[in-house]
Formats: C-alpha cells, structure tokens, sequence
C-alpha cells in the first residue's frame, strides 16, 4: 500500500520534472495583427508577461535563415522595453522573444505587402470560447468586402469582415481573403490556445489516471454527492509557468518525506517481528523400567521491554 502511493507521488514528480519548459512570455503586437502594407508604418512588439513587460527577455527574428536581435538591422529598432518595426523597410520574418536561458515564446510570422489586399488577423494566440473577427483591408486602409477562406473553404462572401464565434482547436489554421479585383491576401495562421489551467489540467490528467490504475490505490470509500457543484477553476492569470515553478519546488520535499516515511514504517516492522524469539527443545526423562518420558518444551522470549 504505501510503495503504492511512494510510487505514485514519484510518478507525478518525474512527470513535472521531465515535462518542456513552456513560457508564459508572449509577443505582442501593436497594431494586433501579422499583415501590414509597406506604407512606412510602424508596428511595435514587446515581450509581456501577464500584462507586465517581461524583464530579461529580448525580441528577435528569424529572416532569411539569419536570426538577428532587435537593434541589430535597420528598420529593427530598439527603444527601452519596445521593439519598433519600421514597414519602410524589408519586415518579412517570424518574430518572437527569448530569454538569456534560452526559453521561447510562440512565434508571429509578419508579412508586409505592397499592394493588393491584407488580412486582419490576430497575431497571438486566441483563447478557445473567444470570438475572432477578421477583417480584408486595401492599401488605403479602408475595409473592403471581400471572400473569407479558411484551409482552402470559402467562409463567406459579400461582407468586409467574419467573425468566428466561440472558437475551438478546429478553427486553428491557414486564413486568407480576396476580392475580384485585387486577388488574394497573403495566408496567415490562426493560432487557438486552450485557457493556461485548463491545458495544464488536460495534459497532467491523463498521466494521473495512468499512474493510479497501475499502483491499484484503493478508491476513497467516501460517497461523491453528483448534485455538489465543481469547485471553479483558478484564475486564469495564473501562468502555467508559475503553477509549474510551484508544484516543482515542493516535489523534492514530498518525495524526500515519502521515502523516510517508508524507511521508517519498514524498520518499525523489522523490529516488532525480530522481539519475539522461539526457542524449541526436547528434554528426556529417565522414567521406571526402561521407559522414557520425551518432553517437548517450547519458551517464547519477549524482548520488547
């Protein structure tokens, strides 16, 4: 029973301990969008964390196979904790930020168009349940009606923008607009993100289940009441990476008190079977003519006290 349970708390610490470092640090964009016309704009990234600007994280991108920190091109400017892009220059690339560790944020594919039509599209992550509007927009900036395809499907037609209600994991993909005139917009990809609690839960739970069908834990005798509401879920402010960081400073205690809590039920046991000492002997007696009397003699020694 209790290497059962020591293997379990094991079992989910290994789990912690070997799952990938995923950031909480995400690159936002201003305007919010990875679409833009070279009209001399500007667009400004930063790193952020929880709202907060992210200390110690730097933006940078990935162009032309050549992978370059804010500041080092022109166009590619630095200034304080923002990064601004000027769409006078080349901007084409996959910008994200990184820390001085190496941790990485998801990635934002810019693309800067001459002419023609732009798709307005989110450039983070949405959350699932959100609504997405997208919007086709021509080089003056002005929102045009236009045709909305997603993975080669047309969406609709006739209006300037789409909104996607309640999005799901299915609606993650390649979206892009065109009108009879300008042709296509570049395709861009909509990337959908479960809230922080809920893909953490998702991706521990199934290991959890795992683990406890394998070390056979007996089920609480306990009755559950189906009418009791569920207890509501964290804030989703709470980052995976903070809830992480948590759960993996406590780990080392809980496996180190698991253990000598084995070690010491096990010598408990050791020593209550080892007091008590048979001691078996036969002993004859000489009786009358020629018989004998044989004895068996047991004494049971208590060492306990």
């Amino acid at each position: 029973m209790k290497t059962a349970a020591i293997t379990l708390l094991f079992g989910v610490c290994v789990l912690l301990l070997s799952a990938p470092t995923v950031s909480a640090v995400s690159l936002h964009a201003k305007p919010d969008s990875k679409q833009f016309f070279s009209n001399c704009g500007q667009v400004s990234l930063r790193c952020v964390d929880d709202k907060q600007t992210a200390d110690g994280w730097t933006v940078k991108r990935t162009r032309g196979g050549l992978t370059e920190d804010c500041g080092a091109a022109a166009g590619f400017d630095l200034d304080d904790s923002q990064c601004n892009l000027n769409l006078c220059s080349p901007s084409d690339g996959a910008y994200f930020c990184e820390s001085s560790s190496g941790q990485r944020s998801d990635e934002v594919n810019i693309t800067v168009s001459e002419k023609g039509v732009i798709l307005e599209i989110p450039a983070l992550p949405v959350i699932t349940g959100s609504d997405v509007t997208l919007r086709c927009r021509q080089s003056n900036g002005d929102m045009v009606a236009a045709y909305f395809f997603f993975s080669g499907r047309l969406l609709g037609s006739g209006y300037k923008e789409h909104t996607i209600s309640n999005v799901q994991q299915s609606n993650e993909g390649l979206y892009w607009c065109a009108t009879d005139l300008a042709g296509p917009s570049p395709k861009s990809f909509l990337k959908i993100r479960d809230p922080p609690t809920t893909a953490f839960r998702s991706s521990v739970a199934p290991h959890l289940e795992t683990m406890r069908s394998s070390s056979s834990l007996p089920s609480s005798s306990h009755p559950t009441s189906s009418s009791s509401p569920a207890p509501e879920p964290p804030p989703s402010s709470l980052s995976v990476f903070r809830l992480l960081f948590h759960l993996l400073v406590f780990c080392p205690y809980f496996i180190t008190t698991g253990l000598l809590l084995s070690i010491y039920l096990d010598r408990i046991s050791a020593t209550r079977s080892g007091n008590r000492v048979v001691v078996s002997m036969e002993m004859t007696h000489q009786g009358g003519q020629n018989e004998e009397v044989a004895v068996d003699v047991t004494t049971e020694h208590d060492f306990s006290e």
